[in-house]
């Protein structure tokens, strides 16, 4: 039900004008959805239910995070934004944009190149027009199984990252061997191989690591368990990278 209502809203209403007015949309479907078995941590909602997607992840119905956003949102409140941070943010989720473009502890740089999300600048990864040891913190979610040369996109995130800084990357990952094809090149090949249209491989955890370390990078890789209440996946993997003096 929900899926079908969305589809039909993106075809009839303007992507900008969605954006712009989501969060009133949402507050309509409130009624439906409130409760006390679950609870967003992000907006805060009390709810009698997630909504589940075709592919099994929960969205909150009222700010329409996922549970990978969700995760993310209480890890860079434990860990890394109670000081003051010039933070780099790689298409963001709309739920956090909007949670942290008002924090005034932070100097907040989100970023979109194909202007999909909302953001205030649009960097392309494998270039990022901006000087060398720039940003304290770096969120790369699902962005690197996009970009065809991923090693230029290490190799300017080692770059912007300044010395003890700390990046967060997450991607879709597979068992095994990371999977790519460079003449995979249409969409319908893509979503076949890759699992989305504009995706050209599935990272392993493994391959993606090695990859990371080659650029310069001091990696650990943390694995996270469920939260049924905040909707928080099993075995969710975070790859935190850090960038050290020499």
């Amino acid at each position: 039900m929900y899926s079908i209502a969305k589809n039909i809203t993106r075809k009839i209403l303007p992507q900008k004008f969605l954006f712009e007015n989501e969060m009133l949309f949402r507050k309509l479907l409130y009624p439906l959805y409130k409760g006390s078995h679950y609870e967003c941590n992000i907006c805060h909602s009390k709810l009698k239910n997630f909504i589940t997607l075709e592919n099994g992840n929960l969205l909150c119905p009222i700010c329409g995070s996922l549970p990978r956003s969700r995760r993310l949102y209480k890890i860079l409140n434990d860990e890394y934004l109670k000081d003051k941070v010039k933070f780099l943010d790689f298409s963001p989720s709309r739920s956090i944009f909007r949670k942290l473009k008002k924090r005034k502890n932070i100097q907040y740089f989100s970023t979109d190149y194909e202007d999909e999300f909302l953001a205030d600048y649009h960097f392309d990864i494998t270039q990022i027009d901006t000087e060398s040891e720039t940003f304290d913190l770096i969120v790369c979610y699902h962005i690197l199984e996009h970009i065809e040369g991923d090693h230029l996109a290490m190799s300017e995130l080692y770059r912007v990252l300044k010395t003890d800084g700390s990046l967060l990357i997450q991607t879709p990952f597979k068992d095994g061997h990371t999977y790519e094809d460079s003449t995979i090149k249409t969409p319908e090949e893509r979503l076949k191989h890759f699992g989305q249209e504009d995706h050209v491989r599935v990272y392993s955890v493994e391959n993606l690591v090695e990859r990371l370390e080659k650029a310069g990078f001091i990696t650990q890789v943390k694995t996270f368990t469920k939260d049924s209440y905040h909707g928080f996946a099993e075995n969710e993997r975070v790859i935190i990278c850090k960038k050290e003096a020499f």
